[in-house]
């Protein structure tokens, strides 16, 4: 999606969804309507910021580049790539950047570039540039020095070097730059990480523009492999090269987003660390792209739990619900205090103590997703299925368990409706990838506790006051989870259970296609402070109309819900109540979901 949209920087930060994501698939940067460059984390997803201005505006660091003069900007990305085009109308002439990571092929994965291209395409505009790295999330000094052909930043534990075809100058911690383009002349910037296998070198405006051409051509083959033909072609690819662009190439981990603690409330506490692979948003992510025809990202992440996990049973279970893009298990949570947060959010938080819950609908997803790359990519190795059935057997035995379930509540364990839904999920797909393959498998014993589970959610997930299915054993609160019964084929779309339970989702927890997790006063989760509705459900809303018929209701909210992405078609965790995208960004749950929402849709329509 091409987008168009006047921006000033009036105020110290800009609106999360006025950024655009570019990336090399083993990190990634955000950048601003008005040409800065505010978050980037180097060498991968997970390390310590470069530029992290999103979190704090002054002591956060950036890569400033824009008109010296007044501007209004559009952006947009090149068509069919993740190359991001940020445009600048001025009074005497119009100017562009042009900011990518070469991948694939032309990429020297070591270095991490990180390059923009200006160029003036009509009149004359005066440009500045400001490069001001704070490494170790601002915390951590760093020195400069000019080389002759580059700035040279070195902290303690990396060194980044800055390469351009105009004149740089320095000053105690900065590099910054002032030159104007007449029309058809172009300056490039290069930042690279650099060591001793790697030194600063030069960076000629050719092999820019050869490095363009590469990764435009990287990113078109790999769309052209895409099997949608539905009618929502640019939203549903734009949201696939963004699930590509935050896989971790090396591991095939997918991250569920590129960014730390951006908040869930202005000013409020719920900020959380996104930079990890979730088994769940993983997993649907795999779905995802199996539908759209992409087999490679399937086979990556199932090396992924194959080489880089360890599955020693601990206090979450055989799995945990998330690992480092390496498969490390262990991610401590820390909070950044030096950092004021997103517009005053704080706290900052580095890893995620979530990472020790117990969350027993991840086996569900996995195995949803395991069935689907058996039955779309390529049979399961004898290994794979011995790994599926020691799950399946966990699963077996520790369904009954409360947990803390899909939303991660910090407020104790419950009996969650979506968390038994997802361990019927898991065996039943087991059983069905057995039956197909003729696999050997406990099918005396996986049956009938499969069997077990439907029945405790018929009988117990169900409340009479409140005609709906509800969120927890027990109680009456309202759950945008159960959204999933039917996707999951648990419940057929038309059951009367099930519509009741939809006419009560929509009447309490939807607001113009917006969809609210649940009620936090009803349904207390440990967390201070409110959120926003959250994009994954609105989307699980739209699927939900369309397989119960209600097709005119599902294709207007799924058509107002595209009027919430940003200019350039990405999505954060959530939206306000005023409109305004709320959390980290952009986020693989809401375009995952977009995908299959398009898909059931499509499918219903036609």
């Amino acid at each position: 999606m091409s987008g168009a949209k006047t921006q000033h920087r009036s105020t110290r930060y800009l609106p999360i969804a006025d950024h655009g994501l570019i990336g090399d698939l083993h990190t990634s940067a955000l950048v601003g309507m008005d040409g800065t460059v505010d978050w980037y984390c180097c060498p991968s997803f997970d390390s310590p910021s470069v530029f992290a201005a999103l979190l704090d505006a002054d002591r956060g660091g950036s890569f400033e580049l824009s008109p010296a003069v007044s501007a209004d900007t559009k952006q947009f990305y090149f068509p069919d790539t993740n190359v991001l085009i940020t445009r600048f109308f001025t009074h005497d002439g119009l100017g562009e950047i042009q900011d990518f990571m070469p991948v694939g092929d032309a990429a020297d994965t070591d270095r991490h570039r990180l390059i923009r291209r200006v160029v003036c395409v009509r009149g004359r505009i005066p440009f500045r540039a400001r490069v001001a790295p704070r490494f170790g999330y601002g915390a951590h000094p760093h020195s400069v020095r000019m080389l002759d052909q580059a700035a040279l930043f070195t902290s303690e534990a990396l060194s980044l070097a800055l390469t351009s075809t105009t004149p740089l100058k320095c000053d105690e911690n900065d590099v910054w730059a002032e030159f104007e383009l007449s029309q058809g002349e172009t300056v490039v910037f290069a930042l690279d990480r650099v060591n001793e296998e790697t030194p600063p070198r030069g960076y000629s405006q050719a092999e820019a523009e050869s490095e363009f051409t590469a990764t435009v051509a990287f990113w078109r083959r790999w769309l052209q492999q895409s099997r949608y033909r539905g009618r929502w072609r640019e939203m549903v690819h734009r949201s696939a090269l963004t699930l590509k662009l935050l896989t971790y190439a090396p591991t095939g981990a997918i991250v569920a987003a590129p960014t730390t603690s951006l908040p869930e409330q202005i000013g409020g506490g719920r900020n959380w660390d996104y930079r990890y692979a979730w088994v769940r948003d993983s997993a649907f992510a795999v779905y995802a792209l199996l539908r759209l025809g992409f087999a490679e990202e399937a086979e990556a992440f199932m090396r992924f739990l194959t080489h880089h996990i360890d599955r020693r049973e601990g206090p979450s279970g055989p799995l945990q619900i998330m690992y480092g893009i390496d498969g490390r298990a262990e991610l401590p949570e820390c909070e950044l205090s030096h950092l004021e947060g997103y517009r005053g959010s704080a706290p900052v938080r580095v890893g995620n103590d979530a990472v020790i819950q117990l969350q027993l609908d991840i086996y569900g997803a996995l195995l949803d997703s395991v069935y689907l790359y058996d039955e779309w990519c390529q049979p399961l190795t004898s290994g794979q299925w011995r790994a599926v059935c020691d799950l399946v057997n966990w699963v077996c035995q520790h369904w009954d368990q409360p947990d803390e379930g899909v939303w991660e509540t910090r407020g104790g364990r419950k009996k969650f409706l979506y968390s038994r839904l997802m361990c019927w999920v898991a065996i039943d797909r087991a059983i069905r990838i057995a039956l197909h393959r003729g696999l050997p498998a406990e099918l005396i014993r996986w049956g009938p506790v499969r069997d077990a589970i439907y029945w405790r959610i018929m009988d117990h997930g169900w409340s009479p006051a409140r005609q709906a299915f509800v969120q927890y054993e027990g109680g009456d609160v309202l759950d945008a989870a159960v959204l999933m019964m039917p996707l999951t084929k648990f419940i057929a779309p038309h059951d009367p259970l099930w519509l009741s339970t939809l006419d009560a989702l929509g009447n309490e927890l939807v607001s113009d296609s917006l969809v609210w997790r649940y009620d936090p006063k009803a349904s207390p989760d440990g967390l201070e402070g409110d959120e926003g509705t959250f994009s994954i459900c609105s989307f699980w809303y739209v699927e939900a109309l369309a397989r119960a018929g209600r097709l005119d209701e599902a294709r207007l909210a799924f058509e107002k819900m595209l009027t919430y992405a940003n200019h350039l078609g990405l999505y954060a965790e959530e939206i306000s109540h005023t409109g305004e995208q709320l959390g980290n960004f952009p986020q693989a749950f809401t375009h995952l979901a977009l995908i299959s929402a398009a898909f059931s849709l499509d499918r219903a329509l036609d």
